[in-house]
């Protein structure tokens, strides 16, 4: 059994409490700009295993895109039926969405967020993004596909409570015009943080 669902990442920045130095104010910058992506992540709660697509829009086309991704990842063969919970979502109910022969929905009762085992997964993946800044989506996307965006075995103590049999986390990119240069090019805004006492920061929240 796997849990699905989705969040929105973009380049409205991302703050968290930081150690800076003592009788200093930490920087933080202030820019906002209103455009996102939209990861869909999907997590195996038994295991704390992930599988995410990045796409542009969460709509009922970039969601038979998505489902076909990991159902070609977790089952190439279509040797077994992967049971997939999903809230009620108008893209998850849609008559016209495309599901993957050997993956079945099924669906949380109304208004029960507390119900999906993949919620905790989200604070891990705006986690990697946190006090960056960004200057283009293709920038925040590279980041997201960088294995150290997400350690599998923090994702399994988040998912399941435990990494006990952890899997390894993947990555994947739906749609061949996302695709950027290699996760290797340098992302603006890396870089160290000074050490110190800790200073407060405004939270944002999901």
């Amino acid at each position: 059994m796997w849990a699905e669902d989705e969040a929105r990442l973009g380049l409205k920045p991302v703050t968290r409490r930081v150690w800076w130095l003592k009788g200093r104010r930490p920087t933080s910058c202030g820019r906002t700009k209103y455009e996102w992506l939209y990861v869909y992540g999907f997590a195996r709660p038994t295991t704390g295993e992930t599988f995410t697509a990045i796409l542009p829009r969460v709509k009922v086309e970039p969601m038979a895109d998505a489902l076909a991704a990991f159902s070609a990842r977790a089952d190439p063969g279509g040797a077994k039926v992967r049971v997939r919970v999903v809230d009620n979502a108008g893209w998850h109910r849609a008559k016209r969405l495309a599901v993957p022969a050997n993956v079945r929905l099924h669906f949380l009762p109304p208004c029960t967020p507390e119900l999906q085992p993949v919620e905790p997964f989200w604070a891990l993946v705006r986690e990697a993004m946190a006090n960056e800044t960004y200057d283009r989506l293709a920038d925040l996307r590279r980041v997201g596909r960088q294995p150290r965006a997400w350690n599998p075995w923090i994702t399994a103590r988040a998912v399941c409570g435990s990494t006990r049999g952890v899997g390894q986390s993947g990555v994947g990119i739906t749609r061949s015009q996302l695709a950027e240069p290699s996760p290797a090019d340098p992302v603006p805004g890396a870089g160290g943080e000074p050490a110190g006492e800790p200073a407060a920061r405004t939270e944002s929240q999901r």
